[in-house]
């Protein structure tokens, strides 16, 4: 029996140390080689179990339209996302939790309105961000400021709306010019009167207005208060004068009303 001992030992000890199968591609992919390649298969959401080595996912071209929380959670050394030409309009904020190593991320073509700053958060070492032809009207300044390692930006094709809300993105733009390769080509699409106005074109007094010490709540709810009450006021007052008036032209057209004697019929 002690023959047998060492053997079974080293070989316990080997399928103990034996890395884990990876899980095999998704039926509707081809993988090699840590590709993983699921274009044009219409697809309406992202394969559940995906290769845990993957460094590549190539999505585009196909039918998602929502980014679930924690859809990525069997990729973490993903190095690169590709999801463009799919309906995606909408980014849980959770939906790219464990992708800490992802350099490259394309989110072009899509349905994109709105992003969250916690969206990207997880992206600590993201390097390339494509958000070209989406729709995008404006790109809050904390959406941005997740992403210290961003080295290129792009954001063609969005219908930016050039309103004192455009300021985040326009001050962005104007210490990171370098990261933007097409930032001559953004343009204002609203409003009418600055349709095709290039955003970079625009100087620090254009903003000027948007600058000032913003209101607080209570502010605005007192104006209201003040605004309603001065309305009854006026409602009252006009009242008030407009029955003085009334009686005083009747008593103009009877002066002698009030002076006529009380007499009794019949004598």
């Amino acid at each position: 029996m002690g023959a047998w001992r060492g053997p079974s030992t080293v070989l316990a000890l080997l399928l103990l140390l034996r890395p884990l199968p990876a899980p095999a591609c998704p039926p509707a992919c081809h993988c090699w080689a840590g590709d993983v390649d699921c274009r044009q298969r219409a697809l309406d959401e992202v394969p559940p179990r995906l290769p845990t080595n993957a460094s590549t996912l190539w999505l585009g071209y196909n039918f998602i339209a929502v980014l679930r929380a924690r859809a990525f959670t069997s990729v973490p050394v993903l190095l690169r996302l590709s999801l463009p030409h799919n309906h995606l309009g909408m980014i849980h904020r959770q939906a790219l939790v464990g992708l800490g190593a992802l350099q490259e991320l394309d989110l072009s073509n899509n349905y994109l309105a709105v992003l969250s700053p916690e969206t990207f958060l997880p992206l600590g070492s993201l390097s390339t961000l494509n958000l070209g032809n989406n729709r995008l009207e404006e790109l809050g300044a904390g959406v941005l400021r997740t992403l210290p390692g961003l080295q290129e930006l792009f954001l063609h094709g969005n219908p930016w709306v050039c309103s004192c809300n455009i300021l985040p993105l326009w001050s962005w733009l104007g210490h990171n010019r370098e990261k933007v390769p097409e930032k001559s080509s953004l343009q204002c699409v609203f409003p009418e009167q600055l349709n095709t106005y290039p955003i970079m074109a625009f100087s620090n007094d254009s903003f000027w207005p948007c600058q000032q010490t913003p209101l607080s709540a209570q502010h605005y709810a007192t104006f209201l208060l003040i605004g309603l009450l001065s309305f009854l006021a006026s409602i009252v007052f006009c009242t008030l004068m407009g029955s003085v008036v009334v009686v005083y032209q009747h008593l103009r057209r009877e002066p002698h009303f009030w002076r006529r004697p009380l007499t009794c019929r019949g004598h």
